[in-house]
């Protein structure tokens, strides 16, 4: 006597194999990049983003190579490039300039007309922003638009950097909302310039702790010493040292005077 029996899948089974693929080639495309065999910005392009924005801390310190690139529009296909530089030139103080390329799609009117004067330009080739045109911009209905998700913390930092010397508490709040909320790859160009910048700030308020344990968390994230896109140079590790010792000095109670 023959039994026959037969096993039934169920009709979703095949959509969740494509699901559950597609989320291991996600992980792996993470891993290479982050050990720096695939360059971010690849992956950064297929995300939808179509325009980055680089801009500049207002700081004394900040050289004028550095200065004259702030407010600069890129599109994607030249940032691609492995010889993309946002600045023209060579910055005069590396460690020292603070500068942030953010990557946005823009879907609210406001960043909509640069898209598009972005993409007419027949070499496609980077816009100028004014002062006021960078400040319409963030100031825009962006969170009603159907790329507020993608753009959010694109725009935090924006609005950190156009308020960090005007309110510099409500930007170190953006800042700390940026490194804690940083977790795709396309984030990653923000955290170094994030950490410089907040340091400065938690310092110029006076938040010596807060200062210590940030350069503390930046040198643990920044441990492993492995070279990958978007990691501090030796230069930018060496101030965050200087800065640290400094910091620990300054709360370091002072010896009592010897006896008369």
């Amino acid at each position: 006597m023959e039994i026959s029996s037969s096993i039934l899948l169920p009709d979703f089974l095949p959509y969740l194999l494509g699901i559950f693929g597609l989320l291991v080639l996600w992980q792996y495309y993470q891993i290479q990049t982050m050990k720096g065999r695939i360059l971010a910005i690849d992956i950064f392009d297929r995300s939808g983003i179509r325009m980055y924005v680089y801009v500049v801390a207002d700081d004394r310190q900040a050289c004028e190579v550095c200065r004259t690139a702030h407010a600069t529009v890129f599109p994607p296909s030249e940032v691609m490039t492995r010889q993309f530089s946002p600045i023209k030139g060579t910055c005069n103080t590396p460690a020292r300039c603070i500068g942030f390329l953010v990557g946005l799609y823009g879907a609210w009117p406001e960043a909509e007309r640069i898209v598009t004067r972005l993409q007419s330009s027949r070499k496609r080739e980077p816009i100028q922003l004014s002062q006021d045109e960078l400040g319409e911009m963030v100031l825009g209905p962006w969170e009603r638009s159907i790329s507020a998700n993608t753009d959010r913390l694109g725009i935090y930092i924006l609005e950190a950097v156009l308020g960090d010397c005007s309110n510099p508490t409500i930007a170190m709040d953006k800042y700390l909302h940026t490194l804690e909320h940083a977790k795709e790859v396309r984030h990653m160009p923000l955290l170094v310039p994030t950490y410089l910048r907040l340091v400065d700030l938690m310092i110029g308020q006076e938040r010596t702790v807060e200062a210590l344990q940030l350069i503390e968390q930046f040198e643990k994230r920044y441990r492993d010493r492995t070279p990958r896109p978007y990691a501090p140079t030796e230069k930018q590790i060496s101030l965050m040292k200087n800065k640290k010792s400094h910091l620990k000095n300054a709360t370091r109670p002072a010896e009592p005077l010897p006896a008369a």
